[in-house]
C-alpha cells in the first residue's frame, strides 16, 4: 500500500490498529508498524494526526524491542539449560536430539 494516498485520518487509524493488534501476542505487527510508519510520523512536514502516530511508532518499536529481547534471553537460557532440565526440557523439544554436549 502506498501511504502517499491514504489520507492522514486514515493514517492514524491504520496506525492506531497495528499497535493495538500488537498486544495480541503479535508482535511482529509494531514492528511492522514502526518501519511502516516512521517516515510519516518523524520526516514529514507537521500535520494534525502526526503526533499520535509518532506515539504509537515509538511505542511499537519499544514494544518490538522488548519481545526480542524476551525472546532472545528465552532462547539462550533453553539452550543452555535444557539437558539438565531432564524431561521437562525435553517435553519442551521438538526435535530431540541424540546425546548431550
Amino acid at each position: 500500500m502506498d501511504l502517499r494516498r491514504v489520507k492522514n485520518p486514515e493514517k492514524l487509524m491504520m496506525c492506531r490498529r497495528y499497535y493495538l493488534a500488537g498486544f495480541f501476542v503479535l508482535p511482529f505487527l509494531w514492528l511492522v508498524n514502526g518501519i511502516w510508519f516512521f517516515k510519516e510520523a518523524f520526516r514529514k512536514p507537521p500535520y494534525t494526526e502526526q503526533a499520535q502516530i509518532r506515539s504509537y511508532v515509538i511505542r511499537s518499536l519499544i514494544g518490538s524491542a522488548v519481545w526480542l529481547a524476551i525472546i532472545i534471553t528465552w532462547v539462550i537460557i533453553f539452550q543452555l539449560k535444557r539437558v539438565s532440565w531432564g524431561v521437562t526440557g525435553e517435553m519442551f523439544t521438538f526435535i530431540l536430539p541424540s546425546g548431550s554436549a
